[in-house]
């Protein structure tokens, strides 16, 4: 009897047990962002930058280079990095605290000034890493540690469309907004994950993709049901999509 090996682990992807939640969806975008970096043969010229959150985590996962940004700090340091070193191909993996809270004048700018780096945004609408507070993604009364009547948008506003506001940026190549609630949207995902890292292996420029991701456990729900609710609630507010694929004439 003879077997047909038809699966192995990335090259890119270390040998480690996962720490993650039952269903967070971080374990899946490692997976899709080492598949295709063994795909592109870029393992070794890599550069991972984690800044703070969950997303941290994941030079626990990728087998490549990387550093660790200060909060929010992670396109100013993947700007930094791919100026110095421009053969290497830069990649920053941020949650939707970071991104979109101390980090919004930093993405917005290295956006602005058309970097060529690949961003990989997290967006789960939860602070993840420390228990479950508000994030500036959190749904309109969506219940959080720090919502716990739901979120008020008269107070606090409305969830912020990165996607959106990123394409109302010149310099930007490439923005798409994916999802991973079910199979036919991760493979969309490893997709856009691919077209981010060869848009920066051509020297096209900044690329950024948004991914919609569960967090059950501080969602408070099964990994089924968190699937489920990223279909209903988080879709119709965070429609997914190509935004921009090429670089606007001015």
């Amino acid at each position: 009897m003879t077997e047909e090996l038809i699966y192995t682990r990335p090259e890119s992807l270390k040998e480690k047990k996962t720490h993650y939640c039952p269903g967070c969806g971080h374990g899946i975008i490692h997976k899709l962002l080492a598949e295709v970096m063994d795909e592109l043969g870029i393992r070794e010229e890599a550069i991972v930058v984690a800044p703070v959150g969950c997303s941290v985590l994941i030079y626990d996962y990728i087998n490549a280079d990387g550093i660790e940004a200060a909060h929010g700090r992670a396109p100013a340091v993947a700007t930094g990095v791919k100026r110095v070193h421009p053969d290497k191909i830069v990649i920053s993996y941020q949650g939707d605290g970071d991104l979109l809270a101390i980090g919004t004048g930093e993405t917005i700018h290295a956006a602005n000034r058309g970097e060529n780096i690949s961003v990989i945004f997290v967006n789960n609408a939860i602070y993840g890493m420390t228990g479950g507070q508000m994030a500036p993604t959190t749904m309109s009364e969506q219940i959080t540690k720090t919502t716990p009547y739901g979120r008020d948008v008269e107070d606090v506003g409305y969830p912020i469309r990165a996607c959106e506001m990123m394409n109302t940026l010149v310099a930007p190549v490439y923005i798409e907004r994916t999802s991973i609630h079910d199979v036919k949207n991760i493979r969309k995902t490893k997709k856009a994950i691919k077209k981010a890292l060869q848009n920066q292996m051509e020297g096209k420029g900044y690329s950024f993709v948004e991914i919609l991701s569960t967090c059950p456990t501080n969602w408070g729900v099964a990994p089924v049901k968190a699937a489920q609710w990223v279909e209903s609630a988080m879709v119709p507010y965070y429609p997914l999509g190509v935004f921009r694929e090429e670089k606007e004439k001015i």
